[in-house]
């Protein structure tokens, strides 16, 4: 399993990172063709190589036609689901700006579709989100870890004054990161590299157990008296060969005894369009002898707060808990197999030693089922058959 750590010794922002990640070995002409199949201006990225205070690293510049036109959350959604990125490009960077339109909404104290996104929105950032999620998938990274993120003092000028460092849309995003104080004379932590690192990082630590093969620095467009303002990227392979790792995930859970029954079916439909990776609902009995229902949600580390909101919004509870715990985990891909009667999607999971753990996507299968009017389980087991054969003859490929 490959992994990239981020080592944020010097701060970290979306463009730095970019940096580091091209830096490591990403084909920019790729990166640059993938942001291009966008409808947005025509961009170019340029690289040079620099270095700062003795250590050679890759910086990046963007050219674009900049203009002032507005783009809100919803417009930066479309431009995205309309492009022809990578599945887990277009997801990883709808949740960053989600994530940034999240912060920037609750620093202002306005809905999330208010929000104006003025940096946010800008061609720059959407360069440095799409193009970091793009270089991961290109450098073929499979997990993603960071160090602990320094929080420095001073000013910084922003559109509508003069906020403290690190500005109130990146506190707002650090909020859960280990954080340590530092001095430095200028921003260290942009918005975009704090949403970006929310986004990507399962933990945040020391280097974990792995084999570095490639480090890479990314540097920033001004000097510090210190130390070297650049994000160093350290990407290598896990020793472990198991098939298990863990990850960070936000548990948020309520107990509601006053909603009407047919809503739960629309709350439902709300948590099915939403990041939440499960939920699922527990007849409870709550004081005074009443029963319930716990409803308990499962979303991405860094986006319970998301999920909360959905949950105070759309049922009659006053209050959501929230906690961040780690989960083991296989290893696991989405697969698409043909059978007799069409394709099927199936999540294949592994463990060393072991065979695969096959499971047919159940909608795929009762698509099937219903428009052929054939049995479930007749379509179920031709899935996981097809899949078997498709394993093996991977296996078999690769092994030559």
């Amino acid at each position: 399993m490959r992994i990239a750590y981020i080592d944020c010794f010097s701060g970290v922002s979306g463009d730095m990172l970019l940096a580091a990640l091209v830096d490591c070995g990403a084909d920019v002409s790729e990166v640059e063709a993938g942001i291009n199949s966008l409808a947005i201006p025509p961009v170019s990225i340029t690289t040079s190589k620099v270095r700062v205070k003795g250590v050679s690293a890759t910086r990046v510049w963007i050219g674009s036609e900049r203009g002032a036109e507005f783009r809100n959350l919803a417009k930066i959604e479309r431009i995205l689901n309309d492009g022809s990125l990578p599945g887990p490009v277009i997801a990883q960077s709808l949740k960053t700006f989600r994530r940034l339109a999240l912060a920037e909404a609750r620093v202002h104290g306005i809905p999330v579709d208010e929000v104006h996104f003025h940096e946010i929105g800008a061609l720059d950032t959407i360069v440095d989100v799409v193009g970091c999620f793009l270089a991961l998938y290109l450098l073929r990274i499979d997990r993603v870890f960071a160090s602990h993120i320094p929080w420095n003092g001073g000013f910084v000028t922003l559109e509508h004054g003069t906020y403290p460092v690190p500005a109130p849309a990146t506190a707002e995003l650090l909020q859960g990161v280990p954080c340590y104080g530092c001095e430095a004379p200028f921003e260290l932590v942009t918005p975009t590299g704090a949403a970006l690192l929310r986004s990507m990082v399962e933990e945040f630590g020391p280097l974990p157990p792995m084999s570095p093969q490639r480090v890479g620095y990314g540097a920033g467009h001004r000097e510090r008296p210190d130390v070297p303002n650049v994000v160093r990227v350290v990407i290598g392979d896990s020793p472990s060969e198991d098939g298990i790792f863990t990850e960070l995930v936000d548990i948020l859970e309520t107990q509601v005894d006053d909603m009407v029954p047919e809503f739960y079916s629309f709350l439902s439909e709300r948590l099915a369009d939403s990041p939440a990776l499960d939920y699922f609902y527990t007849p409870v009995y709550m004081k005074k002898g009443r029963p319930g229902c716990l409803v308990t949600v499962i979303a991405p580390a860094g986006l319970g707060q998301e999920v909360a909101t959905l949950l105070l919004e759309h049922t009659s509870t006053l209050g959501v808990r929230c906690q961040t715990v780690s989960r083991v985990v296989l290893k696991r891909e989405i697969i698409t197999v043909s059978t007799g009667w069409g394709e099927v999607r199936v999540k294949v999971a592994y463990l060393s030693g072991r065979a695969p753990k096959i499971s047919p996507e159940f909608e795929d299968c009762r698509s099937i089922a219903w428009a052929r009017g054939l049995s479930l389980d007749v379509v179920y087991r031709e899935a996981v058959s097809a899949a078997v054969t498709s394993l093996s003859l991977a296996d078999s490929s690769e092994g030559a």
